[in-house]
């Protein structure tokens, strides 16, 4: 193989094997892979904007039976601090974020054995009766595939009984990275790669909007990372022309403060800025067909993600309102509305709110500010 030829046949939106994809991480120059993602991120983004959310990630429980070595936000079923969500809570929770600006509940959980799909149907129903405009960006592949098994439903069935309740699209989590090893032996309780896939298969067949993800930096061989980057393109392939499919990718470090992998395995997080920003041009050159790819601030911070916007990246993703499960294992950043906007100006590009659907909004006139600070 030769650097240059596959930088070259990545100008020209060709898809690179797994293979060829490692070798340009082993290979390549940094600015070189920059320079290629940089290029690439113009011709399918052509403007200085980079897009950003204001959301809210709520938990529906911290209820789990999945025991990933890598979450500290989980309790086991019948633990004194385990938790469900009430509509009260809801409530409050959204009202905050519609006064910081919001319209957008990200809404997810742990795998909860006695909350099937009449659960999350009911609460959604709830929430959309009170709040109509509210959008729900809620659950995952591994908890639609739990709640299938749970009542014995396709994920079919499950997701167009869930939509028909109000979700409104669905986040990419739990895909850590789609190697049946590496589930093995970090979410044993998960879906599989496979079931993981099928149900954005069976998603953008319903026409419903998804994001990818990865998180990369424990256990994955290189050339695991690059066949996930690779299955995440070939499923985007087989999207219905008219649906959105994975309309982002999000990668992000393992962080290891206080996690199972760290505490028994000894397994830490050695991901440092220059391989983050390597994993972003990669991410844009790996995924021709993916259009937005988003930089990881929370868990890599201000200076690493506005290098990134210059690697690639064109999404800061949210101010994240609340976040819970990897602030657990230790992610220390946070942004506000007006320093995330700041963030982006610093790094040369034009700040732009936007929607789960990529669509531009204009920042409310009337909005409250959060005391809080990254």
């Amino acid at each position: 193989m030769e650097t240059q030829k596959l930088l070259d046949s990545a100008m020209k939106f060709e898809s690179l094997s797994a293979e060829e994809g490692v070798y340009l991480f082993e290979n390549a120059a940094t600015p070189d892979l920059m320079f290629v993602a940089n290029e690439l991120r113009k011709k399918q983004v052509p403007s200085n904007k980079v897009t950003w959310i204001i959301d809210r990630n709520a938990n529906t429980t911290n209820v789990c039976n999945a025991n990933c070595k890598f979450c500290n936000f989980f309790r086991i079923p019948g633990h004194k601090e385990a938790y469900i969500t009430t509509i009260e809570e809801y409530t409050q929770k959204i009202e905050e974020t519609i006064r910081y600006g919001g319209e957008q509940l990200l809404l997810q959980g742990g795998h909860h054995p006695d909350l099937g799909l009449d659960f999350y149907c009911d609460i959604f129903r709830q929430i959309k009766k009170k709040f109509p405009a509210i959008k729900l960006h809620a659950l995952g592949p591994p908890e639609i595939a739990h709640i299938s098994k749970i009542d014995g439903k396709s994920h079919r069935e499950v997701l167009e009984t869930l939509i028909e309740a109000g979700l409104d699209s669905l986040p990419g989590a739990g895909a850590e990275i789609l190697d049946d090893r590496v589930r093995r032996m970090i979410s044993k309780g998960k879906c599989g790669a496979q079931e993981w896939l099928d149900v954005m298969r069976v998603a953008h067949q319903l026409n419903l909007t998804t994001s990818a993800t990865m998180m990369f930096g424990h256990i994955e061989t290189t050339l695991e990372r690059f066949e996930h980057l690779v299955k995440i393109r070939e499923v985007q392939s087989e999207k219905p022309a008219d649906a959105n499919g994975f309309l982002a990718f999000i990668p992000w470090p393992f962080q290891d403060d206080g996690t199972l992998l760290k505490r028994v395995k000894g397994i830490t997080n050695n991901v440092d800025g220059d391989e983050y920003i390597r994993m972003i041009a990669l991410s844009r050159i790996m995924l021709p067909n993916v259009k937005n790819i988003q930089a990881s601030w929370l868990t890599v911070g201000k200076a690493v993600g506005q290098m990134c916007l210059h690697a690639g990246a064109n999404d800061f993703g949210s101010i994240m309102i609340e976040e819970n499960v990897v602030s657990a294992a230790g992610a220390p950043h946070r942004f506000t509305s007006l320093t995330i906007q700041d963030a982006i100006r610093e790094a040369g590009f034009e700040p732009q709110l936007r929607t789960q659907q990529y669509e531009y909004r204009a920042i409310p006139e009337i909005m409250e500010e959060q005391v809080i600070d990254y």
